[in-house]
């Protein structure tokens, strides 16, 4: 059964229900922040902002060998959503953990590890940093010892993994998800 009532709403109805700049600056960022360590592809750093620009995520860290803007690539993909997520560069990653820890997040790893939870099932608390690794190499070892707790997506085919930027947008909604129960 199919319902005749199901329309696609127009550019402009889409348009009329997005807020500004200046709303979105008053509303409090949801209290998780995500840090990119060695992402390869501005592309995948790309979708990165834009699925952090729709979860209103606190903060982006930018770490190792992640590119960040302004790059062509980046907006291309972000659809300038790095004018909208607040973001920062730094090329050591566990300076950017040990400042988080320090201000009480909890460090979450997104990587496979004899450790790893289910992530619909993990003890997350918040505020939190999420963490996300290379394309290939994944996070580095260093990097995951220093996390409080690993996560993974269960993978149910052949491939292992799912590419960085797509395995985001679920464990971030998740997250996202989880939060709003709490409040």
């Amino acid at each position: 059964m199919h319902s005749q009532n199901i329309r696609k709403l127009a550019f402009e109805e889409i348009q009329e229900k997005r807020p500004s700049f200046e709303t979105l600056s008053k509303t409090p960022r949801h209290p998780f922040v995500v840090l990119l360590d060695n992402i390869r592809s501005l592309h995948n750093v790309g979708a990165v902002f834009r699925t952090s620009d729709a979860v209103h995520l606190q903060h982006i860290y930018l770490c190792g060998i992640s590119g960040h803007p302004p790059r062509d690539e980046i907006r291309k993909t972000s659809l300038g959503a790095e004018e909208s997520v607040p973001w920062s560069y730094e090329k050591d990653a566990l300076k950017v953990i040990e400042k988080l820890r320090a201000d009480g997040f909890q460090i979450v790893a997104l990587e496979h590890t004899n450790k790893s939870l289910d992530y619909r099932k993990a003890p997350y608390r918040f505020p939190l940093c999420l963490i996300i690794g290379n394309e290939y190499l994944g996070i580095q070892d260093h990097i995951v010892q220093a996390c409080d707790m690993a996560v993974e997506i269960p993978m149910h085919g052949v491939k292992q993994s799912l590419n960085v930027s797509v395995a985001f947008g679920v464990m971030v909604y998740e997250l996202l998800n989880q939060w709003e129960d709490k409040i």
